[in-house]
């Protein structure tokens, strides 16, 4: 890959990401998806998808190659490394992979994603991988015949636990509710508490994986009465929740809540210019495929009318033949649009010597870094894309004039 250079760079290989890279692409961005496994993110651990549109039934990983698919139709670039760090405070941003490469780009769209909740018990860690997973259809298959537990009550813990059914002789569930409670969805909770092969251990919660190479047991506490029991098993599948994988950005500048998720307005916009949060890793109410979807569709679409601004200003400022009045205001400012219209008639009355330019630092801010612009009004004078002065906050149209003369 030679030119590092992008208009577009998405973080994260999700339906989210997949889907604003197809809609990067067909408007002839150049668009480049950095994702640090395999493409489709945790959709790939999803053995059956039954509502997502137009396909009725279908796996997760050949959803995700279908997204994938549609997008390389387009030109879209693909990079499996991960991003270690980004630089977002200027107009250019830059991403850092592991590979230690720098790329930059005009607009960025962060899709990284989730990852499973660790509940950091004893034993936990240690046996990831000999015993203990967190995606059934990864490792369902290695536990043929065997007992397993699964952690969790929620929509994925009991449909993943069903799924292992398939494989297992055994499925015991460990629920923190009373008996019958489950937190997914009825139906899956109905085929659950029929299932044969299920059994359910109300009222209690984890306490440590046992074994030394491979995991021989669990350590059970019962809420109510605050007694522990063992539960012998050869597989313990951790389902109690996600994290947003967003640790990286811990540096960035970029606005988090406590846990970690991006907050973004309707246009997917975090509160850095010419950055998008979608998918899994933003504050949201439905983390599904299709509602990854529909926010990647949104924040390219932004993206790509960010990017048409960027040029418009390179056109028609910094490649202007007219000196430029570039005047930074803030649209909710009476003294802002009073100077703005003083400017305006200034200009007019002196035939129109200059270009006004005007730009809202509420959603500037770039713009408003760049040319060192800390205060509202303030107008700075262009020619050919150079600074050549400032003009003082005057209320007097003369004497504004005389500055413009």
């Amino acid at each position: 890959m030679g030119d590092l250079t992008y208009d577009l760079i998405i973080i994260g290989g999700g339906p989210a990401g997949l889907t604003a890279a197809i809609y990067g692409g067909r408007a002839k961005l150049r668009t480049l998806v950095i994702n640090k496994g395999t493409v489709g993110g945790l959709v790939n651990t999803t053995r059956e998808i039954v509502n997502y549109p137009g396909y009725g039934q279908i796996s997760g990983p050949d959803l995700m190659k279908d997204f994938k698919k549609h997008a390389e139709s387009f030109g879209v670039e693909f990079l499996r490394d991960e991003v270690v760090s980004v630089n977002f405070s200027q107009e250019d941003k830059i991403i850092c992979t592991k590979k230690r490469k720098e790329y930059t780009a005009k607009a960025v769209i962060i899709a990284c994603g989730s990852e499973p909740r660790l509940l950091n018990i004893p034993g936990e860690k240690r046996l990831q991988g000999s015993g203990v997973a967190y995606c059934a259809t990864c490792d369902a298959e290695f536990f043929e015949g065997e007992d397993v537990v699964v952690v969790g009550s929620g929509d994925q813990a009991i449909e993943e636990g069903m799924y292992i059914t398939k494989f297992a002789r055994k499925v015991t569930v460990i629920v923190l509710h009373d008996e019958g409670v489950l937190d997914c969805n009825k139906v899956s909770a109905e085929r659950a508490l029929q299932n044969e092969k299920m059994e359910f251990v109300w009222n209690s919660t984890i306490e440590a994986v046992m074994g030394e190479a491979n995991v021989e047991g669990v350590k059970i506490k019962n809420l109510k009465t605050g007694r522990s029991s063992e539960l012998a098993c050869q597989g313990v599948f951790f389902f109690v929740g996600m994290i947003p994988s967003t640790h990286f950005l811990q540096e960035s500048g970029i606005g988090m809540d406590r846990r970690g998720y991006i907050p973004v307005n309707d246009l997917m916009e975090t509160d850095l210019e010419g950055v998008y949060a979608v998918g899994d890793n933003r504050v949201k109410y439905l983390r599904q495929v299709v509602s990854a979807a529909g926010d990647g569709a949104t924040a390219a679409v932004a993206a790509e009318r960010y990017i048409e601004e960027l040029n418009s200003f390179s056109t028609s400022v910094l490649k202007s033949n007219k000196k430029v009045l570039l005047l930074f205001f803030n649209a909710i400012n009476n003294q802002s649009l009073e100077f703005s219209t003083l400017l305006e008639e200034a200009n007019q009355e002196l035939a129109e010597l200059y270009k006004v330019v005007k730009i809202d630092t509420a959603t500037k801010k770039n713009l408003a870094q760049k040319y060192d612009v800390k205060i509202v009004p303030s107008v700075v004078v262009l020619d050919r894309g150079q600074e050549i002065k400032r003009l003082d906050y005057l209320m007097d149209k003369e004497k504004l004039k005389a500055q413009l003369s």
